[in-house]
């Protein structure tokens, strides 16, 4: 029996986990990208539970930086950046279910060299910024474009790295605000969690009619914190199933594999984001196994796992996760 037959989807979804109608809708067919998580957007498309969709993306920069001569500072308009696609209207969502979105595939789009990393001044890991402001001067500018394919991310003449893809800015609409795509926040968004991959289900709470699903900036590979603030971006074409849990309204967005169950936070200080993952972690387990919270709370001390997914961003992203193993 395959994990996905047993996986919350399965169980809960009103398909049922069941591949449905087929949608695909193109870079031209969104016209407008959005850089705000909002509720105002007309919907891209419309589609039932079940449906399988294929979107195609655009890079975190939308496609302005074309060369490694180019100066980000000059060819970036902030705060437009990280644009989505969508939103996409998911019928009979309201407020208190979950979208289910199962990643299928991420495949890179466009001319090579498809990928692009840079530093941008006053933004990443290392350095001072406006949240954390230093009188050094920043770093210069620099930018590499890079050939991406799916049998590696060619680094250089004699370096290979894997091919690692990911959505990194992924969500629902809020109720009432209309926030940056730059930021995450209990609703998703760029949270830039690289467990966000094919084969992965993401549980994302749904805050208004529709649901109102948005993604975008994937990347190729990215490693743990993104420590200069920008992984290795990339237009993609992705597969997505979605379905929809009726009454399943967690608030943090959750994520299942084959071998564990995760729950994302965002906050600054980096501490808080942890505690909003592990809380949401401890009390799912409660309810998923019955034990008490406090049981769950000592259970996760012994064998609950972090992986950190952005240290750079507006607000910072954790995942908290348990192995499949222990729900018991």
């Amino acid at each position: 029996m395959s994990w996905l037959e047993t996986s919350i989807m399965a169980r809960k979804g009103v398909a049922g986990g069941e591949m449905r109608a087929r949608h695909a809708f193109t870079i031209a067919d969104q016209g407008q990208f959005h850089y705000v998580y909002g509720p105002y957007a007309n919907p891209v498309l419309h589609v039932a539970p079940g449906a399988v969709v294929t979107v195609e993306t655009h890079d975190a920069f939308e496609g302005a930086i074309t060369s490694e001569s180019d100066s980000p500072s000059q060819k970036l308009n902030f705060p437009f950046l990280n644009p989505q696609t969508g939103p996409i209207h998911v019928e009979g969502a309201e407020k208190g279910d979950a979208l289910a979105v199962r990643i299928l595939s991420i495949s890179p789009r466009g001319p090579q060299p498809v990928g692009t990393t840079c530093l941008i001044p006053e933004f990443g890991g290392l350095v001072g910024t406006g949240s954390t402001a230093m009188l050094n001067a920043p770093l210069a500018e620099v930018v590499r474009k890079i050939r991406v394919d799916e049998a590696g991310v060619h680094w250089s003449e004699t370096l290979t790295l894997p091919y690692e893809p990911f959505i990194g800015t992924i969500g629902t609409a809020p109720e009432i605000e209309a926030i940056s795509s730059l930021q995450p926040d209990y609703y998703g968004g760029n949270m830039d969690l690289p467990d966000v991959a094919p084969g992965a289900i993401i549980y994302l709470p749904v805050n208004r009619e529709g649901g109102y699903l948005y993604l975008g900036d994937c990347h190729a590979i990215q490693g743990d914190g993104e420590l200069c603030g920008v992984a290795l971006e990339i237009p993609a074409t992705v597969e997505l199933q979605i379905d929809l849990i009726k009454g399943y309204g967690n608030g943090w967005p959750q994520l299942e594999t084959e071998d564990m169950i995760m729950f994302v936070g965002s906050a600054r200080p980096l501490e808080d984001a942890t505690r909003i993952a592990y809380r949401e972690l401890v009390r799912w387990v409660a309810q998923e196994t019955g034990a008490s919270e406090i049981d769950a709370y000592m259970l996760l001390t012994m064998c609950g796992k972090v992986r950190l997914g952005n240290m750079v961003d507006p607000k910072y992203s954790v995942g908290a996760s348990i192995a499949k193993r222990f729900l018991k």
